[in-house]
């Protein structure tokens, strides 16, 4: 067994070098020595992100796709309110189509309470089309350059666990404090920068953020960033990367599972090589054209063993890949087109054991909570639903 061991180590190592020359021109920066914090449920993120708030003394930067006018969005602003009375500089980014249903006087009213409040790519006719297919979905809230929320859970009652669990999102948050998070301030005072043209607080050239955080610990993070139509997607290579690197399990969780053939073959090849593979994917969704489209997947994936389950109860909203209970991907990237090409996204890699653990017991869990689907579950599944799939197929890209 200990021979067994180490010959599939040396299997990984070689694989992972293989892959560093490969992917050399993607791969982000490593950050050491930082302190994560994993937050299994809205409750508990957004119940620490109200605590960390209070104690903000210089600056708050907000960027979320979705910030809605329920009692969750209310009492984020009233926090950020109180922090603008105690003299911290607020900045806040929302994305324009995700809030789309959320009044403007919201924001009117976070504006006349000191906290400045941007949209991201307001339609224009000099645009053209092209803005509604350019979305920020970054999820974020960095503290005093020192601390940073992110994950896949946006503003609102449905997150944050206050509705009927029916109609809850499932969702996954962590928290950052280390170097890691600087890169973070960088990445949203580009988007500012892009939208208003200037930075949203000069003082960031000279670093504004905490060079020594007092908050540090052991695990090394790296930031994936990704952007509308790069040449090559930085989102779906850190995947791809990912994924090829696992020697003994690969389990993932999306909402939104578009992942197209080269993210296919790749879990196709892990499974070949012994790899276990388990997918967490939503029983309900809130887009239910794209749950269609990710069960035509189904087939390919069911005939080579890996195990697809589909979560009950509540309807899946969290994006985590955990490699070899070592290695979390986590952050606001479905396995999806939109995500690989057309988004703006964020995802940490993080390299921590212990942080490891955490994740696969909640991913464990979710699994206990999902129903298992068989080959020959899907093969009942109907003609008309089989029609369905190779005709939305066709709109696959676009989703």
């Amino acid at each position: 067994m200990a021979a067994e061991n180490r010959f599939r180590q040396e299997s990984r190592l070689s694989r992972i070098v293989r892959l560093l020359r490969q992917f050399r021109p993607d791969l982000p920066e490593s950050h050491r020595h930082n302190r994560v914090l994993l937050f299994p449920s809205g409750h508990s993120f957004f119940r620490s992100l109200h605590s960390s708030l209070a104690l903000a003394e210089h600056f708050i930067l907000v960027e979320f796709y979705i910030i809605h006018a329920d009692h969750t969005g209310a009492a984020f602003a009233s926090d950020l309110a109180d922090a603008v009375n105690r003299g911290v500089r607020v900045r806040l980014i929302y994305d324009y189509v995700g809030c789309i249903n959320t009044p403007a006087s919201f924001f009117e009213d976070m504006a006349g309470r000191g906290i400045e409040a941007i949209p991201f790519n307001v339609p224009s006719l000099k645009k053209g089309l092209r803005w509604l297919d350019r979305r920020n979905h970054h999820k974020m809230v960095i503290i005093d350059g020192s601390l940073a929320y992110l994950g896949g859970l946006n503003i609102g009652d449905e997150y944050s666990g206050m509705v009927e669990k029916s109609r809850r999102f499932r969702d996954l948050g962590l928290s950052i404090s280390g170097s890691a998070v600087t890169e973070l301030t960088r990445h949203f005072s580009e988007i500012w920068q892009m939208e208003k043209g200037e930075l949203p607080l000069p003082s960031l050239i000279v670093g504004d953020a905490d060079p020594n955080p007092r908050r540090s610990g052991h695990a090394e993070v790296s930031i994936v960033s990704g952007v509308p139509h790069q040449r090559r997607s930085y989102i779906r290579s850190a995947f791809l990367f990912s994924i090829a690197s696992a020697a003994e399990e690969i389990l993932i969780a999306t909402p939104y599972f578009i992942p197209g053939p080269r993210v296919i073959r790749s879990i196709l090849r892990a499974a070949r090589r012994g790899v276990k593979v388990r997918l967490l994917l939503p029983e309900r969704s809130d887009l239910p054209l794209v749950r269609l489209l990710g069960r035509s997947y189904y087939d390919t994936l069911l005939r080579q063993g890996i195990e697809i389950s589909e979560l009950r109860r509540e309807i899946l909203h969290a994006k985590v890949m955990l490699i070899d209970g070592e290695r979390t991907v986590i952050g606001s990237a479905n396995l999806d087109q939109r995500s690989f090409h057309r988004n703006y996204e964020l995802n940490c890699i993080v390299e921590d054991a212990a942080f490891g653990r955490q994740v696969k017991r909640v991913l464990l869990k979710d699994f206990t909570n999902s129903r298992r689907v068989t080959e020959e579950d899907h093969k009942r599944r109907g003609l008309i639903a089989r029609f369905l799939e190779k005709l939305i197929n066709l709109l696959g890209r676009f989703l």
